[in-house]
């Protein structure tokens, strides 16, 4: 089935690229940006991204590695903010200009 027009992307395409890219680095987080990439086409118009999408999340080799899936349970330090201090944040601030 043809997924994107605009670049002629089948789902085969797409669960091609996934697969390889599983294959090829088991840790890598796959993005659309990425299965783009592999196919060495750029997305156009967007209109076809649900579509791209629920393709992608339809293959099994998509799971995000192990040993980053709790990473947002983890608590920040304040440190950790955009590696700046919270008090140098506008929305820390009050002030907006």
């Amino acid at each position: 089935m043809i997924v994107c027009h605009c670049m002629r992307i089948s789902d085969r395409d797409i669960h091609a690229a996934v697969d390889w890219m599983r294959s090829a680095d088991p840790d890598t987080i796959i993005t659309p940006g990425k299965v783009y990439h592999a196919l060495g086409k750029a997305a156009d118009c967007g209109g076809c991204m649900p579509l791209f999408l629920d393709t992608m999340r339809s293959n099994a080799n998509l799971q995000v590695p192990t040993q980053l899936t709790n990473l947002r349970c983890g608590t920040l330090k304040e440190s950790d903010y955009e590696g700046r201090p919270q008090s140098t944040r506008l929305s820390q601030q009050g002030i907006a200009t």
